[in-house]
């Protein structure tokens, strides 16, 4: 007689039992494991500072348009006060982009040391505009030459502050970028000398 046939459903019901006991004893090991309160979490713990400028950062964020536009109005206001301060007393981390520099600081410094001619202009103006008003021929005659004198005497006291500035701005420095340098200078010259921003930060006479 033949043998007996091993019935199919007792293969693989075995088979299944066999695969699924240890998947089911994993899970339940996993599950009642307890994780080591030592053990590391995947990631470092923030500090205590770092931990509290987050929430910070998160509680300040805007959550509106019109949140947005006034925060940046109030850093903008922030932003000029301290452009302001800074142009009073020469503080260089707030100075605007054109004063900043090493450069820039000692052309204002050799123009605040002197006497200039520039810086005169307007109170000589106002005078020579009075006389030449004056319906008088000689006094019209003598205004008119003042306007000659006073502008030769600017271009010549220009000339020579620029050619002592560039000597020395060569002499310092080096290997820094001088452009635009001696050009603000010159401007400088023209603004009166309570009137100047920056502040002067030299006395006249003083070497910068």
């Amino acid at each position: 007689m033949p043998p007996h046939p091993v019935p199919l459903g007792f293969v693989f019901r075995s088979r299944a039992k066999e695969e699924k006991a240890p998947a089911d004893k994993a899970q339940v090991t996993d599950s009642k494991q307890t994780r080591d309160p030592q053990a590391p979490k995947g990631r470092p713990t923030p500090k205590r500072s770092e931990a509290q400028t987050q929430r910070r950062n998160v509680a300040q964020t805007p959550t509106t348009r019109k949140e947005a536009a006034k925060r940046q109005r109030d850093e903008r206001r922030v932003q000029m006060e301290k452009q302001r301060q800074a142009l009073a007393n020469g503080d260089e981390r707030y100075l605007p982009a054109r004063d900043k520099g090493p450069v820039r600081k000692f052309a204002r410094d050799f123009v605040d040391s002197r006497f200039c001619v520039a810086e005169f202009f307007l109170p000589m103006a106002v005078v020579i505009l009075v006389l030449s008003m004056v319906r008088v021929g000689s006094l019209q005659n003598i205004a008119l030459l003042l306007w000659l004198v006073v502008i030769v005497m600017i271009v010549v006291d220009s000339i020579g502050i620029a050619i002592r500035l560039k000597k020395q701005l060569a002499a310092r420095f080096p290997d820094v970028p001088k452009k635009g340098a001696v050009a603000y200078a010159l401007m400088r010259t023209l603004q009166m000398r309570r009137l100047r921003l920056p502040k002067p930060q030299v006395k006249r006479g003083e070497r910068p």
